[in-house]
């Protein structure tokens, strides 16, 4: 089974509370990319965002972006990438996700990209640009020979109509961002955003949702795993990781933002 499908299966027995992290691979380092996921794998985290530096990275923040400007200097690549989780793939037992934009994955060809993906022990993709009618003619068919899952977003601007859609055609998770705007972390949901956390609930969807975006203290956190099966955090473990240049005490520190 899919790591992805299974942690979910596991969740959903359980009740417990999910949390995943994105890092921007080859920030603060090039070659810190595998010491980062077997710490965050150590430490309880239950899946990893392998962010992929881009040159033109439209979801992301100033964070994040900053983080991808510094892995690009420092030289990450994606082969560089395939082969750091390549000699880490036996030590890994977690999902891991791989997020990067449209170009990246054209540039390799879709066929040898998900192959690659598959050797290096990538359990499914996020790539925010991918229009859904290219996933159901191209992505799609590939993905599901290789045994990949390929992460869909929705917004609080996704009608209904197009939620339900996305629902049926794709299996793993679905990436439930918090707002409209781009990544960063904000100190509390707002009960418009609340609003939209519940509404979503209604609507009794198959696949589990994990919220993301501006996740980074006790309370948006709480929000979050309130309204789905599990957070996910970005802006605020990057900040961390780049301030320590350690991901033992980047997650330390994140624990500990957490509960405040």
């Amino acid at each position: 089974m899919n790591k992805i499908n299974q942690l979910f299966a596991e969740q959903q027995a359980t009740g417990r509370k999910l949390l995943s992290l994105y890092f921007c691979a080859g920030c603060p380092t090039l070659e810190g990319t595998g010491e980062v996921i077997k710490t965050l794998q150590r430490r309880g985290i239950d899946m990893i965002e392998v962010g992929m530096p881009f040159s033109d990275p439209l979801a992301d923040g100033p964070v994040i972006q900053s983080a991808g400007t510094v892995a690009l200097k420092n030289g990450m690549t994606t082969d560089i990438l395939f082969r750091q989780l390549r000699e880490i793939k036996d030590e890994v037992t977690i999902p891991l996700v791989w997020m990067g934009y449209l170009n990246i994955v054209m540039h390799h060809g879709y066929e040898n990209f998900f192959r690659q993906c598959v050797e290096a022990g990538i359990s499914g993709v996020i790539i925010p640009d991918l229009p859904f009618q290219d996933y159901l003619d191209i992505v799609k068919p590939l993905a599901d020979r290789f045994d990949l899952r390929v992460i869909m977003m929705i917004t609080p601007e996704t009608s209904e109509e197009r939620i339900r859609f996305i629902d049926e055609n794709t299996d793993g998770f679905i990436y439930m961002v918090s707002s409209a705007s781009i990544t960063g972390a904000q100190s509390s949901f707002g009960e418009a955003k609340l609003e939209y956390f519940r509404h979503i609930n209604g609507m009794h969807l198959k696949n589990p949702r994990m919220i993301g975006f501006g996740i980074s203290n006790k309370q948006t956190l709480e929000s979050a795993q309130a309204n789905a099966a599990g957070a996910i955090i970005g802006s605020k473990f990057v900040t961390l990781l780049r301030e320590t240049g350690n991901a033992e005490t980047a997650i330390n520190q994140l624990y500990q933002a957490l509960e405040q």
